[in-house]
């Protein structure tokens, strides 16, 4: 009988896209009155009303896939304006935005009942890329506050709406680049 193998295990399960394909960062985004997370019983961010984003990075993904998506949570109107439209952005109201590292939001689950992770970027990798998607939002946009990469975190929110989008940054092959 074979070992049990937890994410934690897997290092490489190799990727399910296909070659010369950059892949694509994920955000579900859910418009909040406020929203907290906890590890080990320690907030390690919490905001009022924003976004609570939860983000995942699929194999492949580039530093550009990240800046395109950050520029869309920021930008995308969500919250109501006077009329009670939804005609307002994050950066419009102030707000606060929570980022959540969340691999999970890249899984396969095109076949059975199990979902299979060979499309999540590494977790080296996708450490540093959230790393670099925290820096980004907080030199562009402020409150932000963050979960932490790779704890077991308990995430309360109230969601107001409830308004939740599956924000993503379009999987689109390599750019060629000329030898000369």
């Amino acid at each position: 009988m074979l070992p049990v193998k937890t994410g934690r295990d897997i290092k490489d399960l190799g990727a399910q896209m296909p070659p010369g394909t950059i892949g694509s960062v994920i955000a579900l985004i859910q418009r909040v009155s406020r929203a907290a997370v906890t590890v080990d019983s320690r907030t390690t961010g919490e905001i009022g009303r924003g976004i609570l984003a939860l983000i995942g990075v699929e194999r492949g993904d580039a530093l550009s896939q990240s800046e395109r998506l950050l520029e869309k949570v920021l930008t995308y109107r969500i919250f109501e304006d006077d009329a009670g439209r939804m005609n307002l952005s994050l950066a419009d109201i102030g707000g606060g935005l929570l980022l959540v590292p969340q691999f999970t939001l890249a899984a396969d689950t095109r076949k059975g009942t199990r979902p299979g992770f060979s499309t999540a970027e590494a977790p080296e990798v996708a450490r540093t890329m959230f790393g670099q998607f925290v820096a980004a939002a907080r030199a562009r946009h402020a409150p932000v506050a963050t979960g932490e990469f790779g704890a077991h975190m308990q995430v309360s929110l109230v969601n107001d709406g409830p308004v939740t989008f599956w924000l993503r940054s379009a999987a689109q092959p390599e750019a060629q680049t000329e030898q000369g």
